[in-house]
């Protein structure tokens, strides 16, 4: 079964916050944009502890600055895209009941008032900042 998670800072992000004010200097009105690692993993194991499992491994997740959440839809959510480096589709990953695992760069855009971002908005930082078609796919 396919289950996504994505693993976020909970420390201050400095690429994230980089990002932002670089969209802001194009001309996008973003009022905040976060950055997230998202794990879309073929999962033989349990549904119930697929966040612990992911979260004992170090190489992933460290408790002092990381935060896991499971995502309910295997697809990027209101205000987010994901971006995926071509040449690294397949990347192995040590995880309990997990044969099959792919990385994304998660990158979700809120505007005023904490509401996700519009499609336009997001494809447009996609296409002036977040994404280098040459090497990396854009996944809406």
């Amino acid at each position: 079964m396919k289950r996504t998670v994505a693993i976020k800072l909970k420390i201050p992000d400095n690429e994230a916050y980089t990002a932002l004010t670089a969209l802001r200097r194009l001309g996008l009105s973003i009022a905040r944009l976060e950055r997230a690692e998202i794990w879309q993993l073929d999962d033989r194991g349990n549904a119930s502890d697929v966040a612990q499992r992911v979260e004992r491994n170090e190489s992933l997740f460290n408790q002092n600055k990381h935060e896991l959440h499971v995502l309910e839809a295997e697809r990027p959510r209101e205000g987010e895209v994901w971006i995926e480096q071509l040449d690294a589709r397949d990347v192995p990953v040590r995880i309990a009941g997990v044969h099959h695992a792919r990385r994304y760069v998660g990158w979700r855009l809120f505007a005023e008032g904490h509401k996700p971002a519009n499609r336009d908005a997001v494809r447009a930082a996609v296409e002036q900042l977040l994404c280098n078609p040459a090497i990396e796919k854009a996944v809406f």
